[in-house]
């Protein structure tokens, strides 16, 4: 890893300042294992990292990141599901009891999807079967908005996404039992990388509203 500095120099500075500071609690959690309370469902952009807009500390959140934080739909046949095995061990493993899907703004994933860049082709890779799981909420998305500006289409299908990726985690008995005895609860946040503005999905009126 020498070859990458910035890495070296970031874990010493975390060996400088942070560690000590929470020495106590990794030697716990080395002991005794990881209850995380939450599971955050989010984007692998470089610029919404939960564990920081969360302010959390080692332990608390279980996270899983990957392209336009999707959730695809309860497949129990075809080959490796990463995204759905990390939510079957959270859920009967860990026992998690809040899964939180959280998009953000300016998703370069979902801007790439509405221009088009991964439609389907002769020669599909990984990331375009990936993104077709954005087609429903697409269809949403443009629905509600029509013909405004793309911007405008990117965030209502920014805000449609996470609504599919929670319909989507309904799909999976685990969830379904959980959900049914009342022990386990699924939310939707959004994340304004600009102003730090994050959106919380209200559950009953299905509306994105401003957490104070």
């Amino acid at each position: 890893m020498r070859d990458v500095p910035e890495l070296i120099d970031g874990y010493h500075k975390f060996l400088e300042t942070r560690y000590p500071q929470e020495a106590a609690l990794y030697r716990a959690l080395a002991v005794g294992g990881q209850e995380p309370k939450t599971m955050v469902i989010a984007c692998c952009d470089s610029r919404a990292d939960p564990s920081a807009i969360f302010n959390a500390k080692p332990g608390e959140l279980f996270i899983v990141r990957n392209v336009a934080n999707l959730v695809p739909p309860h497949e129990p046949y075809g080959d490796y599901h990463g995204t759905s095995a990390a939510l079957e061990f959270a859920v009967e493993g860990l026992m998690v009891e809040t899964i939180l899907v959280m998009g953000h703004a300016r998703c370069g994933g979902i801007r790439a999807f509405l221009d088009g860049l991964y439609e389907p082709t002769d020669e599909p890779g990984f990331i375009d079967r990936w993104m077709s799981l954005l087609n429903p909420a697409r269809n949403e998305a443009l629905r509600d908005v029509g013909e405004e500006v793309i911007e405008k289409q990117q965030e209502a299908l920014e805000h449609a996404a996470i609504r599919h990726s929670l319909e989507n985690l309904q799909t999976f008995p685990c969830i379904k039992r959980r959900l049914a005895d009342g022990s386990l609860r699924l939310r939707g946040a959004y994340f304004d990388i600009a102003d730090g503005r994050l959106l919380a999905l209200d559950p009953v009126t299905n509306k994105f509203v401003s957490v104070e």
